[in-house]
């Protein structure tokens, strides 16, 4: 981003090993201010990838040497990256088309492709991006908190998520009425929910729900 522009909306990573195309999708995307990063080869985005993790999308030429696009979108989906992709293709390939969207990726472009086109699918990745973003951190803030728990604690919240009345819960751990309400009183005010159908959204987004009969 050059000197005296508003602050980048986003970055779009562009992938191709046409160094033609690199260049003039760069200075496009950047007309509307988004910061752009590119790169020749799938292998050379995967080797930065994997140290960033800012809100942007990829634009991924389908066909490179080595490893093509649907390639990358097999690893990134392996490591757990959940960049979306937007693909970039001189040549119409239906059996491709449905692979790359059934994994995920947000559009499938031919070049040349207009700016009318371009940016109203850059910016669907970038908020769906946005929206992953905002889900990872809420989890890990609830993998934090859920951390903060005693293991009674963590029985106790585990069996009222399921339903169970306090009673019901005692019954099952061998306790009192009395000590699973205590247990659970703590155990709500460490994980900051106010209500059980707070408690059982998070337990859900955790997937710990298994963990009572596993137990």
């Amino acid at each position: 981003m050059r000197q005296g522009q508003a602050p980048a909306r986003g970055t779009v990573y562009i992938i191709d090993d046409d160094a033609v195309v690199l260049t003039s999708l760069s200075r496009l995307i950047q007309t509307s201010g988004y910061d752009t990063r590119c790169f020749g080869s799938a292998m050379e985005f995967l080797n930065h990838i994997a140290e960033d993790r800012r809100l942007g999308c990829a634009i991924v030429d389908l066909r490179m040497p080595g490893m093509d696009g649907l390639e990358l979108q097999r690893q990134l989906l392996r490591t757990g990256v959940s960049l979306p992709l937007i693909f970039l293709t001189g040549h119409a390939d239906i059996p491709s088309t449905v692979e790359a969207v059934k994994k995920g990726a947000v559009d499938y472009l031919t070049k040349p492709v207009a700016s009318e086109t371009l940016f109203p699918a850059i910016e669907a990745a970038l908020q769906l991006h946005a929206r992953a973003l905002a889900d990872a951190s809420e989890m890990g803030e609830y993998r934090k908190l859920f951390e903060t728990l005693t293991p009674r604690e963590r029985e106790v919240c585990l069996h009222v998520s399921t339903g169970s009345l306090n009673k019901q819960v005692g019954a099952s751990l061998g306790i009192s009425e009395r000590t699973v309400k205590i247990h659970r009183a703590r155990g709500m005010r460490k994980l900051k929910v106010q209500s059980v159908a707070e408690l059982v959204r998070m337990i859900d987004r955790l997937q710990l729900k298994n963990a009572v009969s596993d137990e």
